[in-house]
């Protein structure tokens, strides 16, 4: 057998054995896997979350996001802390 033809041979079992082997669950049909709002919201309600919309000077959720980026949590989680420790500070600035 020339080398051409043993490379040849590589190459067809490489390629056999990736189209054997499925999609891994993060790019194939779990992909797609996120939960519809119901769902979701039955999840928070569980966890005693309530919805609490507010309106923001664009600048500030520029920073806000900055911040959630550098701490790598996500808005609600940063959001939440933030708050607390606000009224945490305003509480004990009062007494």
């Amino acid at each position: 057998m020339k080398k051409t033809d043993l490379e040849k041979n590589k190459g067809l079992k490489i390629n056999s054995a990736v189209k054997r082997s499925g999609t891994p669950g993060r790019f194939g049909q779990d992909a797609g896997s996120v939960l519809d709002r119901r769902e979701q919201r039955k999840l928070d309600q569980a966890l005693g979350l309530v919805p609490f919309a507010v309106k923001l000077d664009a600048e500030l959720v520029r920073q806000l996001r900055a911040l959630a980026e550098a701490r790598r949590s996500g808005m609600n989680e940063l959001v939440a802390e933030l708050l607390k420790s606000g009224l945490e500070s305003q509480v004990s600035a009062q007494d």
